[in-house]
């Protein structure tokens, strides 16, 4: 199906079904119970899921498959940003042209970064990219560009927004003044009550969701290519390569542009859902959350990077709003003294203190889970799947192997 493998194929419905079903997924505890504070299935986190997974499948297209470890693909993010914004301004509302030019000014500087950097390897082709990223952040923070020509481009620490004396030629009354597609608003959504629970659909998610799964599809497409395969031998063995006469320079800067361009497509559904682009996201730990979010889902598997995105986007949006009302909300039931001592053990883990548990459980990924999330889920996968001995392996015979 498709023109895929049928592990494949299966792969993609599993990802197709958990992303279009994720409003009733997330939203697994009543409203008003206790244990709501871990329902994530309200619009806005949920586009951060699939926008970031876009990000992550891009980013393993260039690390999971080449090994190159980019340290500053954050900038790509920031540019898709601004690119989207910049066409609010000019043209109006309609996010189209926006994600379009997201996605080929992002490619471009990707070619421009990547040509150079990828002169380098290892460790010194990480450091060029962490300080092209944290150029662009500099030049995006304080406008440079902008005092350059006299005019705002990226309007510095205030961030590049949408004002009504923009030109914004496409733009009509009978248009939204909000993003939207075609005239469909993106922040538009349904709720269905059903008894105890409440689940939320979102124009926005959904077409951020779609999206996904293009890329997603294009990413396995890519995995099973000539063309990855080239990338998986230049993360084998490059030198050898080099050896054979092969020039390898095209294929890893092909795959560094890809990247680039995903990570541009999700900075464009980023200013299509908040019409809004900064300089922090160019930061460097903006990169780092993407190397985070690949090696904890598992670098160079499929799902792996989608799984990733979702666990460290759910951490930071919901255990950062567990304070101490809510433990002691939770422990309420306990004598006094018992509540108290429950709150000063946990409240380290939760609220301000979210990252010290997300660095806790990625050190034990990172030791025991090499492959990330989805190793976790094999092994799972491969006890449940474990069979008795049969008959004729008990009494010690063998069938010669054919």
């Amino acid at each position: 199906m498709f023109g895929l493998e049928k592990r494949d194929t299966r792969l993609l419905i599993v990802v197709a079904v958990m992303a279009l079903a994720a409003p009733f997924l997330l939203n697994p505890f009543p409203t008003a119970s206790a244990m709501a504070q871990f329902n994530a299935g309200y619009p806005d986190l949920m586009q951060r899921f699939v926008i970031f997974g876009i990000l992550a499948i891009g980013f393993n297209l260039l690390f999971g498959l080449t090994g190159y470890l980019s340290f500053g693909h954050a900038a790509f993010l920031g540019v898709g940003s601004y690119s989207a914004v910049w066409m609010f301004k000019l043209l109006g509302y309609n996010i189209i042209p926006g994600i379009f030019l997201s996605i080929v000014v992002s490619g471009i500087f990707a070619l421009a970064i990547g040509y150079i950097s990828l002169r380098r390897s290892g460790i010194y082709f990480s450091i060029l990219t962490l300080a092209f990223a944290q150029m662009l952040f500099a030049i995006a923070y304080s406008d440079l560009i902008g005092r350059f020509f006299g005019t705002p481009i990226t309007n510095g620490e205030t961030g590049l927004q949408v004002y009504t004396s923009d030109p914004q030629y496409f733009h009509n009354d009978a248009l939204p003044n909000i993003p939207h597609l075609f005239g469909q608003e993106m922040q538009s959504t349904y709720t269905m009550d059903v008894g105890g629970w409440s689940f939320d659909f979102s124009t926005g998610y959904y077409l951020c969701a779609i999206i996904m799964l293009l890329a997603f599809y294009l990413a396995i497409r890519i995995f099973r290519s000539p063309f990855g395969m080239m990338l998986r031998a230049v993360k084998s063995n490059q030198q050898r390569m080099n050896y054979t006469g092969l020039n390898t320079r095209p294929y890893t800067l092909a795959a560094f542009v890809i990247s680039g361009m995903y990570a541009g497509l999700a900075g464009g559904l980023l200013a299509s859902m908040d019409p809004l682009a900064g300089a922090e996201r160019m930061q460097w730990t903006a990169s780092g959350e993407v190397v985070l979010m690949t090696i904890l889902g598992g670098a160079g598997t499929l799902i792996g990077p989608v799984l990733g995105a979702g666990f460290i986007k759910y951490f930071e949006n919901i255990f950062a709003k567990i304070n101490d009302n809510v433990l002691h909300s939770w422990f309420s039931f306990m004598p006094d003294g018992l509540e108290d001592f429950m709150v000063f053990i946990i409240h380290p883990f939760v609220g301000k203190g979210w990252h010290l548990t997300l660095g806790l459980m990625f050190m034990l990924v990172v030791i025991f889970l090499p492959g990330g999330l989805v190793e976790g889920g094999q092994r799972i996968g491969r006890l449940l799947k474990r069979k008795k001995p049969s008959d004729d392996t008990a009494d010690g015979k063998t069938t010669p192997a054919e």
